[in-house]
């Protein structure tokens, strides 16, 4: 396993692959919430988005801005994203997550009432089995 805030080319690699992951939050009451969700990386900004509405389980639990995980597997190749996360309801903010998760995904999102955009701003990364590279 390695840990940096950096990632080689094949974990990169590994995640523009349009795969589903895993969103860790926590409850109030300090227990993990664990969900599948369809997110983006972008590398340059160091944000890793969800789109999804304001009274969601993980919404709820980042009203106050906390820490998340974001973890894409596939057999015993991983990579995961940590970092300070938070909920923004900023019709811009929405509005480019939505254009990478068209671009990564090939369709566009759900569009409910009371969208809202979960950024991470990673600044820990882990990552296994995603080979070597510069």
């Amino acid at each position: 396993m390695t840990t940096t805030t950096a990632l080689p080319g094949p974990a990169e690699s590994f995640l523009a692959e349009p795969r589903v992951a895993t969103l860790t939050t926590l409850r109030p009451d300090g227990s993990p919430h664990v969900v599948a969700v369809r997110f983006t990386w972008d590398r340059d900004a160091g944000l890793a988005r969800m789109l999804t509405v304001a009274t969601s389980r993980k919404a709820r639990n980042l009203a106050v801005p906390g820490r998340a995980a974001l973890c894409q597997v596939e057999g015993f190749r991983w990579v995961t994203l940590e970092g300070a996360a938070t909920v923004s309801r900023d019709p811009r903010r929405i509005a480019e997550a939505a254009r990478r998760y068209t671009r990564r995904y090939l369709s566009p999102p759900p569009d409910p009432p009371g969208r809202v955009v979960i950024e991470i701003a990673v600044d820990r990364t882990l990552h296994l089995n995603t080979g070597k590279g510069p």
